[in-house]
């Protein structure tokens, strides 16, 4: 199982114990943080697309750490005018792992890592 969620501007495809990095969160490490802007739900039934967002979704995670990425260097240079600047830039980011999707009927967690419907499933017919 997997879903499609927004955070921090981007989009990300995260499945059941997947660890990402995401934007910066303001929750310290051991909290947990739900997003409920899931825009695609995929399992062994299919896949389930929202518009924009599939309702009654959320993804649940674990915060791991704050962290920052390794640095980018920003060099300008404009030849033959001697000018020459050099920047260097870390950016914070938030350490997650994914505990839980759950919504539409459906959910899975880091233990089971497969699929769990919530709903009974019709009984069926014996073959005749």
């Amino acid at each position: 199982m997997f879903a499609v969620i927004r955070t921090g501007g981007k989009q990300y495809r995260v499945s059941p114990n997947a660890v990402l990095k995401v934007e910066k969160l303001p929750v310290e490490a051991g909290g947990t943080v739900t997003f409920t802007d899931v825009l695609a739900i995929g399992h062994a039934g299919g896949l389930m697309v929202g518009a924009p967002t599939v309702a009654g979704a959320t993804v649940t995670a674990t915060v791991i750490a704050q962290d920052r990425l390794d640095k980018v260097i920003i060099f300008k240079k404009r030849r033959r005018q001697n000018s020459r600047r050099k920047n260097g830039h870390r950016q914070h980011v938030t350490v997650l792992r994914i505990a839980g999707i759950s919504g539409a009927g459906i959910t899975a967690d880091e233990s089971t890592g497969a699929d769990a419907p919530t709903a009974p499933a019709p009984a069926a017919e014996p073959a005749a």
